[in-house]
């Protein structure tokens, strides 16, 4: 056996690490998207990083009628128009303005919340963690898979799963409330005999 190859960072963090504005603006795409960890956000980050890099080279080799460069242009930008991070007909220009955000829009945990398979994007974690999603007819259990133009209309519930059924707990927010709410009532009575008992003691006390 050879040695194995030690794996690169496909990401690159923050160069200063304790910047609040950063932070504070990290901590909000980490719950607005039910990211696991910052580190999801730096890896979109580096990506999109990496994308703009490359269209800066592109552009200026295509002044340089570099051949290759106008072959490769039109590879990256159908590239992105397959993802829905650019239109038929954009530039390598138009392309300097993509933000972390429209890469974040397209993963598999954001478009199964935002078309209602889940009621938050957490939850939208777990159902694909756990196999309950499908793609074009596959089982997709990568919350950050990039999902195409033509994949985005065929994401729908593992026929085998119990979340197919609509009238699921889980899939009904007002139902999940009740079902919480269940739960709760013992405790809550509970807590309601423990205070008559205390009121009764008090009672005994100053009869006494």
């Amino acid at each position: 056996m050879g040695d194995p190859r030690k794996t690169r960072k496909k990401y690159k963090g923050p160069a200063h690490p304790w910047q609040k504005a950063r932070i504070d603006e990290e901590r909000g795409i980490k719950r607005n998207y039910g990211l696991k960890n910052k580190k999801e956000i730096w890896k979109f980050v580096s990506e999109i990083r990496r994308i703009k890099s490359q269209a800066k080279t592109l552009i200026r080799e295509k002044s340089k009628n570099n051949k290759q460069a106008f072959i490769e242009e039109k590879q990256l930008i159908d590239r992105l128009v397959k993802y829905g991070l650019l239109t038929e007909g954009s530039t390598l220009e138009s392309l300097l303005g993509l933000k972390t955000s429209d890469l974040l829009g397209r993963r598999l945990q954001t478009l199964v919340h935002n078309k209602g398979f889940a009621l938050t994007p957490k939850q939208a974690r777990q159902f694909i963690v756990h196999g309950h999603i499908l793609v074009n007819g596959k089982k997709i259990t990568v919350p950050s898979y990039l999902v195409s133009l033509e994949e985005e209309h065929k994401i729908e519930f593992n026929p085998n799963s119990n979340l197919n059924d609509k009238d699921h707990p889980e899939r009904s927010k007002e139902k999940k409330m009740k079902g919480k709410g269940s739960k709760e009532k013992p405790e809550e009575a509970k807590e309601a005999e423990v205070l008559e008992k205390i009121q009764k003691e008090l009672v005994v006390e100053v009869t006494e």
